[in-house]
């Protein structure tokens, strides 16, 4: 029996989000919104190419049985849509240096494009398609990361992992022409593939990698099986066993209007921010801090102590157990570590790939640094709705250096350039053994895709 709150036909939150990006045309989106989707693509694919070879890509790419014609970026085998999303989200977010909408800790394209990028591959969509499915993908992504921005964290989930579900759902729904009854459905059964826990905090292992690639394999298939007619719940928001209560929220009501509430006159998903440093968003204000110190001519041997004044809610992410967090157990743990990204960014005025690796781990000198790294709470700390870092530094001749950083570089306050971009996409692909012409000519594939009759000329970037 329906209950007395349930909304009429038409006015549940999926419904209305559903109505509205079924009904959007590509013209209606703001210049700004389509050059971050190009930034967007330009580093996706970047990344995916650099982790190829990791370890943790090849244990999926050979575990994964389905064979079909679509590309997963570096290899050479052609996978089924699912694989290829799945291969290619957990290769761009796996070294964590890919995107997020600033003041959260979600990571839109990872999960999108992906997804998007399968499903037209597989159905022959076009570029237009392409642009309109990730532009809505992370656009519900973003707008449902500020619903409850601490509430799955709180409950031991990874946000990207399950928001990213859904909004691969919409994305692959958008780019694929999906009703709006149809799309209603495919975020219905999203959010019943919805998963990811953040038990990968306590060694850095592999986990947290996979989930926004899990997302765009389970929001495809989600948005395929609400195209095929599988029916889901249209209160999937906003029911009583709707997902935010399912993912964390236990008695205030959240404000379901941000999900909706302006579309298409406010794109949150023009805001997204492009990391500088392949590490964990909240580390990287204090890299920037030390990198910064370090070129004034503070040198690491004559450092006695450093402070870093910290949000409280970033402690149990970043500083504990602070014993890991000096002497992290694997490079990937050490991407959460404001401690190691200090130090290494007192060393090596640096903090690319390169530095988050088993040798930079183990190098004498950024653990000694790491282990003079303390913390101080800040309680004016603007965390999470913005991320800042203060370092300050005492030397061995008693002497203080401060340096603070306000915002996070390469968000809507500093954005990084598309030259800047670019020099980041050279870099990751090269790490991932590319040649020059070969990037240059992803590089261009990418500039020119959402001006594309199709997706013609993806599969030259499989080897």
């Amino acid at each position: 029996m329906a209950k007395e709150n349930t909304p009429p036909a038409g006015q549940a939150i999926a419904e209305q989000f559903a109505a509205w990006a079924c009904g959007l045309d590509n013209a209606a989106m703001p210049k700004e919104l389509q050059e971050t989707a190009t930034s967007a693509l330009i580093d996706h694919v970047g990344l995916s190419v650099s982790a190829r070879h990791e370890d943790y890509v090849q244990a999926i790419v050979s575990s994964w049985e389905g064979e079909g014609a679509c590309t997963a970026f570096g290899h050479a085998r052609g996978f089924d849509a699912a694989g290829a999303a799945l291969v290619n989200g957990t290769a761009s977010h796996g070294e964590d240096y890919d995107d997020t909408f600033e003041g959260t800790p979600v990571h839109t394209s990872a999960a999108i494009v992906p997804a998007v990028l399968a499903a037209c591959e597989r159905y022959g969509r076009s570029g237009e398609d392409a642009l309109r499915g990730i532009a809505v993908g992370a656009e519900l992504m973003c707008r449902m990361a500020v619903v409850a921005p601490t509430a799955q964290h709180r409950a031991g989930f990874h946000p990207t992992a399950i928001i990213g579900s859904m909004g691969a759902a919409a994305g692959v729904g958008a780019a694929l022409r999906l009703s709006p009854a149809q799309m209603v459905d495919g975020l219905g059964v999203a959010a019943s593939f919805a998963s990811g826990i953040i038990e990968y905090l306590a060694e850095g292992t592999w986990t947290k990698r996979i989930h926004p690639g899990w997302a765009a394999q389970a929001g495809l298939r989600a948005a395929l099986f609400g195209r095929a007619g599988f029916k889901g719940p249209r209160t999937v928001f906003e029911g009583e066993h709707g997902f935010f209560y399912a993912f964390g929220v236990s008695e205030i009501p959240p404000d379901y209007s941000k999900i909706t509430s302006g579309l298409g006159e406010e794109w949150k998903a023009a805001r997204i921010a492009f990391k500088p440093y392949a590490c964990g968003t909240m580390v990287q204000p204090f890299i920037d801090c030390a990198i910064r110190l370090a070129r004034e001519g503070v040198e690491p041997e004559h450092i006695e102590r450093v402070l870093c004044k910290v949000g409280e809610g970033t402690v149990h992410r970043l500083w504990e157990p602070l014993a890991e967090k000096r002497r992290p157990s694997t490079p990937y743990s050490a991407k959460f570590s404001v401690p190691f990204g200090v130090a290494v960014g007192f060393v090596d005025c640096a903090a690319g790939l390169g530095q988050f690796t088993d040798e930079r781990i183990a190098d004498p000198q950024v653990l000694d640094l790491a282990e003079k790294v303390n913390y101080e709470i800040d309680p004016e700390d603007e965390y999470p709705r913005n991320y800042t870092g203060t370092v300050i530094v005492t030397l061995k001749d008693g002497s203080i250096r401060e340096a603070r950083q306000p915002h996070m570089r390469g968000g809507a306050r500093e954005p990084l350039t598309r030259d800047e971009l670019l020099t980041k996409f050279r870099a990751n692909t090269q790490y991932g053994g590319w040649t020059e012409p070969q990037s240059e000519a992803l590089a261009q594939w990418c500039e020119r895709l959402f001006d594309a009759p199709d997706l013609q000329g993806i599969e030259k970037f499989r080897g």
